[in-house]
Formats: C-alpha cells, sequence, structure tokens
C-alpha cells in the first residue's frame, strides 16, 4: 500500500514538474522517472506480487473463509486494488513518454481511492459480519466524501497563494 500511495505522490510532483522552465523541467523528469521506476518495480510489484501469494495460501489453508459473504466482497475490492495497480504502472509509463493526460488535482482525487480500497479491505477483515451493511457503506461512502472534499479545499488553499 505505501508503493500504491507514494507513487502517485510522484505522480503529482511530476505533473506539476510540466510547468516548470527549462532546465528545470528535464532535470526534475528526468529524476522523477527514475523515483517511479524504482519504486515502482523494486518495491511496489514484488510487495503485490508477495501479498498475493500469501493470500492465495491463506485461502488454501482456509478455504471455508470463501464460503462467506464478507470475504467474496473483500475479495472484489482487492481485484479493484489489482486493476488500481495496473492503471498506476500505465500512467508511469505515460509520464516516461511525455504524456501527461490528469492534471494534479486529479491525481490527487485518485490517491484518495487507494485509501478507500485499504479502509474498505480492512474493514472487511476486521469486522467481518460485526455490524449491518448498511452501516459499512454508509461509512465508506462518508469517508469518501470526506476525502474529496479535503482534496478539494487543499486545491483552494494552493491555489489562492
Amino acid at each position: 500500500m505505501a508503493g500504491l500511495f507514494y507513487i502517485v505522490r510522484l505522480f503529482i510532483y511530476h505533473t506539476e514538474a510540466e510547468d516548470k522552465p527549462e532546465p528545470d523541467r528535464t532535470i526534475l523528469s528526468k529524476q522523477f522517472e527514475i523515483m517511479e521506476r524504482k519504486l515502482w518495480y523494486i518495491i511496489a510489484v514484488p510487495s503485490m506480487v508477495l501479498v498475493l501469494a500469501a493470500g492465495i495460501t491463506m485461502l488454501c489453508l482456509a478455504p471455508v473463509w470463501l464460503q462467506q459473504p464478507w470475504m467474496h466482497i473483500k475479495l472484489a475490492f482487492v481485484v479493484g486494488l489489482i486493476i488500481y495497480h495496473f492503471i498506476c504502472q500505465n500512467k508511469m509509463k505515460q509520464m516516461a513518454k511525455g504524456v501527461f493526460t490528469w492534471t494534479s488535482t486529479q491525481l490527487r482525487i485518485w490517491n484518495e481511492v487507494a485509501t478507500l480500497f485499504l479502509f474498505a479491505i480492512v474493514f472487511l477483515a476486521v469486522l467481518k459480519n460485526a455490524i449491518n451493511w448498511i452501516y459499512g457503506i454508509v461509512g465508506l461512502v462518508l469517508l469518501s466524501l470526506i476525502l474529496m472534499s479535503a482534496v478539494k479545499i487543499y486545491k483552494y488553499y494552493r491555489t489562492k497563494k
């Protein structure tokens, strides 16, 4: 998760570096490409592989969990997180080619998507059937609204300066 959180931070800085004058833009862009590549291939991808291997092993050792409804929902969020991972990889490759399609604000919002996945996955694993699902969904929606509002407020204060 730390790799996913940090890679998008680097994307934000990389995107904002495109607004700098030369030679700063080129120097920063090359440095961010190196940082992104190292973070991705040394930390994020190996971590994802290890986590998936551990999760599959856990389910093989305790297949009864696959009969639990909360586990199906959790696995759906895990699949969503894997898709998020590969979208970030695609974004990294685009930026290395000089293609910047998202603004720094859009990337800040994208960064919060990982937070929502993390919250949902941990929430489901810890609480399982302990509380009503409606409260869980309402909580997730409220967390989403709070995070998105925080990004907008930050943008307002950042652009005001």
